[in-house]
Formats: C-alpha cells, structure tokens, sequence
C-alpha cells in the first residue's frame, strides 16, 4: 500500500511514519518546508513533499497514486483555515476510493451525542481562548475542518484522541462512538498508539465514516469496561505488525 501522512514532521506525524513503515507500506510525507529537517532519519526510506498542507497543489502532489490518506488536522493559526483548508485538499484531490484518516480530538462531536464533564468543557474552552489570544491556535478551524469530512461521501474516518503522553506502546486503543462512555474515563493514550490507530484504520472498513473516540488500551477505564471484541481487535493488529 502507499501512504501519504499529512503533518509527517510532528510528533505524531512521527509515529505514523514509522508504523507505517512497520508494515511495509510505500511513505510520502507532507510537511512544511521549515519543517523539513525533521524528517532525516527517515528520508532514505520516505518521500518528502515540502509545502504548507493547506496547499492544493502541494497535497495534489503528496497524494497521487497512494491508496490511503493519514492526515493531522493541525489548527494553527487565526483566520488562516489551516484545518479546513488542509482537509478540503485532502477531500477534494485524494484518488478516488482512498481511505481517508484524520485526528483530531474528543472536542469534536460528530452526531451531538457526546456528553463532556464540566472540567472538559472549561479546559476547551481555556484552550481555545489562550490560543486565539497568543493567535496560534483556532480550534474553530478544526470544528469547520471535521464538519466538512462528514460531510463528504469519501471514505473517510476521524480518529478523535484523548489527552496523549509519552511512552512504550501498550497496543492499540480502546474506543468507543461517544464521549462520556465509561469505557474513555481515564482519558489517556500514548501518542504512540494514537499513531497505531490511525494506520491500522486504513485496512479497517467497519471504521469508515465513524468517529471514534480513543483512550490507551492499558488505562484502568479501558480494562475495566473493554469487550472481548476490542481485545480480540487488538490481537489482531498486534499479530498483523508482527507478519509485516
């Protein structure tokens, strides 16, 4: 298979990368020119597209002939619809039948059906004002950006995240289609496996056109409430890295 991971340079960029390469997938990564540097350790075994992501030309390029799409929904900026405009790229230029992935987080709600804590409310909204005031981050953007995807008949999945640290994996999350299930209360995932999902995400259909909400598959939430499908999915992916 041949991957594009859009955002490539970041920290979970990163991971993607290497997951990817895990498996023995063709990579083509997308990040900004100033950005390009961090990529060396990979780039014997990579293709680097420099631009902005919100470029159509730039992700035009990027994306030609890959069958999946993996794509960090970054808000940066005030008013520069960064997110937006980097997933209406994607949308509108990746080849047709892609599996197309985006990150984001548990702030963004698909069908209104999650039910936030008040501490979460509070801390978006502490984070999305502090951002507008050092205007560097427009959480707006991203909430416009998920908009459009699930609007579009691509075949497209979100992978929304929980707070990420650092750290060895521990195997791929659990998850669950609404925040508020008991299943996410510890609201930790490695970034690492944040990664893991997304990719794994490409050869899972039952994941197209949902909008999971993941937390570290070792949390005490998750091993509290996880179901034998969601340890018989894991499995299936760890046995899937090892074959590769």
């Amino acid at each position: 298979m041949k991957v594009c991971v859009v955002g490539a340079s970041g920290k979970l960029g990163h991971y993607m990368v290497d997951h990817c390469l895990d498996r023995g997938y063709e990579v083509v990564g997308v990040c900004r020119e100033e950005s390009v540097a961090k990529l060396d350790a990979h780039r014997e075994r990579i293709t680097v597209i420099p631009g902005r992501t919100n470029d159509r030309d730039v992700i035009r390029r990027a994306v030609g002939g890959c069958q999946g799409v993996l794509t960090v929904l970054a808000p940066w900026g005030i008013r520069a619809h960064y997110a937006s405009g980097t997933a209406q790229a994607v949308l509108d230029v990746a080849e047709p039948g892609a599996r197309l992935i985006f990150s984001c987080g548990w702030h963004i709600s698909m069908d209104g059906k999650d039910a936030y804590s008040r501490a979460f409310r509070a801390k978006v909204k502490t984070l999305a004002w502090a951002g507008r005031l050092a205007r560097q981050v427009d959480l707006d953007d991203q909430v416009e950006a998920t908009r459009r995807i699930f609007e579009s008949e691509t075949r497209w999945t979100v992978v929304r995240g929980s707070d990420l640290e650092e750290g060895e994996s521990q195997g791929l999350p659990a998850w669950s289609r609404h925040v508020g299930d008991p299943i996410l209360e510890s609201n930790l995932t490695r970034r690492t496996d944040f990664a893991l999902f997304m990719v794994e995400a490409l050869e899972d259909d039952t994941l197209i056109h949902e909008a999971p909400a993941i937390v570290g598959r070792l949390t005490p939430s998750a091993l509290r409430y996880a179901s034998p499908e969601s340890d018989g999915a894991s499995a299936t992916a760890d046995r899937r890295i090892a074959s590769a």
